[in-house]
C-alpha cells in the first residue's frame, strides 16, 4: 500500500513537471534582457581581461533561462577582488558589481578596518531555478545571470567576514560594515535582500538588476531590510581626532589693529597703565587757528599758548608786550 502511494506521488510530480515544461517551453525570454546585454557591451561598461572572459557559447534553456552573451568571471576590479569560484554573470551585473566595489565596498573597508576587501565569497550566480527554490514560484533573476548571492568577504590580512555570523554577532564595526555595504547596494541594484529580509536570506545578501517597474524618479528598488544609520568608523592609529581650528586670518581683511595700552611710567602703577581708559583726562580744547607758535608747540606736543601782544617801534622792530614767558619759544 505504501509503495502504491509512493508511485502515485511520483506520477503526480512527473505530470506537474511536464506541465511546467509545456508552460515555459513555449514562452520566450523577454526581449529587454538581450537588449540590456547588448547595450552594456556597446557602451563598453565591462572590459574583457584574464579575469572576465566570454563563455564559449550562449546559454539557451531549459525553458526561458539563459543569457545571450554570458561572462565567466573569476575576479573583479581587474583582479584586485577575487571570487571564491568562477561566476557566470551578464554584462550589466559585472559592471554594477565593479562600481559597487569601487564606490562602496573598498572605501568602507578602508574606513572601518584600514584595508581592502580582496575576495568575495559567492553562494551562487547563474542557476535556472525559481525564486527561493520554491515550487510554483516565478523564475529567479539567477536564471538569467542577473543576480548573485554574497556570503561574505575576505580582507587583505586574511580576516573573513560572513553574513551568517557577523550581521548580528560581529563586533560593532563589523556589523556596521555589512550594513553600510547593504545600504550602498540598495542605491545601485534594484533588488537587495540581506539577513532579516526573510528566512531564505539569513546567511547571505542577494543583489540583482530585476525590472520592478518605474517610478517618477527612476526604476523601482526593493531593499530589505530597510537601510539604517550606523556608527562612525573608528581611527586606526589609536590617536584622538584632530580638534577643530579656525582658518588663518586674512590680514588684508582684518582692518586696523586695536590700540595698544601705554606702558606704565615711573610715576604710575601697573594697574593704571594696564587700563589707560580709567585715567581722568581734561576735556579737549576747542581747535585754535594755526600760527607759527602753535605749529612749533604742536610739534613738541606742548599746549598752544596765547598769541603775545606788541607794537612796532619807530626803528621797525617788533616790541612784544608782557612777560618773557608769554613769547618764549623754548
Amino acid at each position: 500500500m505504501a509503495r502504491r502511494g509512493l508511485s502515485l506521488f511520483l506520477l503526480v510530480v512527473g505530470l506537474a513537471g511536464l506541465a511546467g515544461c509545456s508552460k515555459f517551453g513555449s514562452a520566450q525570454r523577454p526581449a529587454w534582457r538581450k537588449q540590456a546585454e547588448e547595450a552594456c557591451f556597446a557602451r563598453r561598461l565591462v572590459a574583457l581581461s584574464p579575469y572576465v572572459q566570454p563563455a564559449s557559447h550562449d546559454i539557451d534553456g531549459p525553458s526561458i533561462c539563459g543569457l545571450t552573451r554570458p561572462l565567466k568571471v573569476t575576479a573583479l576590479q581587474n583582479g584586485a577582488v577575487m571570487f571564491n569560484s568562477t561566476q557566470t554573470l551578464d554584462c550589466s551585473m559585472v559592471a554594477e558589481l565593479n562600481d559597487w566595489l569601487a564606490t562602496v565596498v573598498q572605501p568602507t573597508a578602508l574606513a572601518r578596518f584600514g584595508q581592502n576587501v580582496v575576495e568575495i565569497d559567492s553562494m551562487g550566480s547563474y542557476n535556472c531555478r525559481s525564486i527561493n527554490h520554491q515550487f510554483g514560484a516565478r523564475l529567479s533573476e539567477h536564471s538569467f545571470g542577473n543576480a548573485i548571492d554574497i556570503g561574505g568577504y575576505r580582507l587583505a590580512d586574511g580576516r573573513r567576514i560572513t553574513y551568517v555570523h557577523d550581521w548580528t554577532r560581529g563586533d560593532p564595526q563589523t556589523q556596521a560594515f555589512l550594513r553600510d555595504l547593504h545600504g550602498g547596494a540598495c542605491d545601485r541594484f534594484t533588488t537587495v535582500l540581506s539577513p532579516g529580509a526573510n528566512p531564505f536570506h539569513y546567511n547571505h545578501m542577494h543583489v540583482d538588476l530585476a525590472m520592478h517597474g518605474m517610478r517618477s524618479t527612476g526604476p523601482r528598488h526593493v531593499c530589505r531590510p530597510a537601510p539604517r544609520n550606523t556608527i562612525a568608523p573608528q581611527p586606526h592609529d589609536n590617536l584622538p581626532e584632530t580638534p577643530d581650528f579656525d582658518d588663518d586670518l586674512d590680514i588684508a581683511q582684518a582692518g586696523a589693529p586695536p590700540a595698544r595700552p601705554a606702558l606704565a611710567t615711573s610715576g604710575q602703577s601697573v594697574a593704571v597703565a594696564a587700563a589707560p581708559d580709567m585715567i581722568r583726562r581734561p576735556p579737549p580744547r576747542p581747535p585754535q587757528p594755526l600760527t607759527l607758535h602753535a605749529e612749533l608747540r604742536s610739534a613738541d606736543n606742548l599746549p598752544p599758548r596765547r598769541q603775545p601782544r606788541g607794537a612796532m617801534r619807530e626803528d621797525g622792530a617788533y616790541a612784544p608786550e608782557g612777560a618773557p614767558s608769554d613769547f618764549d619759544l623754548h
